[in-house]
């Protein structure tokens, strides 16, 4: 059993930056080498392994002359333009001495949202892990303006374990999982060895533990772990501090809390990804009931079933659908210009013979509330 857990796999592994620093907020080498070590383990085994790393700011902003982590956005990025150096340097020296070489992939969210970017993206890091490098990634804090943020590397760290078809992703951080309420404030709290569903009560159990020089509590690891389960891909959430914890996490022996997919889990494929997590949609459609049905059941959209349509997209755009009532019903591509769609509203699949395709919105194209239970971007 255990040998078959350990045989190739793709693991993503998201290291917080409290896992990488000391109290005083600079890098902690001694943190960082035992890390790089038990990813050395797994690479010496056969394992591909990519690093979502925190850290960049948490590692410059006392190199900036500043005594607290800085709050403005300037501050913020600058000491991520020196702290990133730091962090890479540290990372580099220490793979190669194991033998490894160590790259840098810096991305923001309107790389993931282009989708020529996106296949890029997922185009370079396959070349860097089928040649045996060990890729680092992190958002490019030095230049990302708030609107363009995943919002915290949890997140992102779930994001890239769908872009790569990961086969598990392992969150560290300084907490040793998920609990059924906060152990700080409730000595009964009992810790969740493997959850198969996140429920209500999962979520609204999720405290916000966080940490002085981190920016994600529980609720984004929990947002995280969704979109890693949307996307077939089983998680694990742990203590960094624990000795030989991401090898241990690998073969299913490491106290935490394991994540793993429903067999009726509806996965998103790659493309269904990108629509639902990434795409950044450009306008809305609203539908008939009758079509909120279909569209619920997985079946393409037909123009009979557009009521209305506002905004501005051109053929190929990510659109919003909403019901009668305004609420989300998913996310698709449209086969159609928001212009043409306005024209042919309402027609019959007869009636558009001469126009263009019978759908407004192929099955293949769409992502729905319904069949995914995660916030769809």
């Amino acid at each position: 059993m255990i040998l078959n857990e350990l045989k190739n796999k793709r693991i993503v592994i998201k290291i917080g930056s409290s896992s990488l620093t000391s109290r005083l907020g600079d890098i902690s080498r001694h943190k960082l080498e035992r890390l790089v070590d038990e990813v050395v383990k797994l690479k010496d085994e056969g394992h591909e392994v990519l690093l979502v790393s925190s850290g960049a700011v948490a590692a410059g902003y006392r190199r900036l002359g500043c005594l607290n982590r800085p709050t403005s956005l300037a501050e913020k990025q600058a000491a991520a333009s020196i702290g990133q150096g730091l962090l890479m340097e540290s990372y580099s020296e220490r793979f190669i001495s194991h033998g490894y070489t160590a790259s840098q992939i810096l991305i923001t969210r309107s790389d993931f949202s282009d989708r020529d970017r996106y296949h890029n993206a997922r185009n370079t890091i396959n070349v860097l892990l089928d040649r045996g490098i060990i890729p680092i990634v992190n958002e490019n804090d030095t230049v990302t303006v708030e609107r363009l943020k995943f919002g915290d590397n949890d997140t992102l760290s779930a994001k890239v374990a769908g872009l790569v078809d990961a086969d598990q992703l392992i969150i560290l951080s300084d907490i040793d999982g998920l609990y059924t309420d906060d152990p700080r404030k409730n000595p009964d709290a009992k810790l969740l060895t493997k959850v198969s569903e996140i429920t209500p009560e999962i979520e609204e159990s999720a405290g916000e533990p966080g940490s002085a020089v981190g920016t994600g509590g529980m609720r984004s690891k929990i947002d995280a772990v969704k979109i890693a389960m949307a996307s077939g891909i089983s998680s694990f959430l742990g203590n960094a501090t624990s000795p030989d914890i991401i090898h241990k996490a690998v073969i299913r022996k490491a106290r935490g809390t394991y994540f793993v997919p429903g067999k009726n889990e509806f996965n998103l494929d790659t493309k269904r990804q990108w629509i639902a997590f990434h795409s950044g949609p450009e306008g809305e459609i609203v539908v008939s009931n009758k079509a909120k049905q279909g569209i619920d059941e997985l079946k393409s959209l037909y123009p009979t079933g557009i009521r209305y349509v506002s905004g501005h997209f051109k053929k190929g755009s990510v659109v919003r659908i909403k019901d009668l009532d305004g609420n989300e019903v998913g996310l698709g591509v449209s086969n159609y210009s928001s212009k043409q769609l306005i024209k042919i509203k309402g027609i019959s699949r007869d009636e558009l013979a001469e126009v263009g395709p019978e759908e407004a919105i192929n099955n293949n194209d769409l992502v729905c509330h319904t069949r995914l239970a995660v916030p769809i971007h």
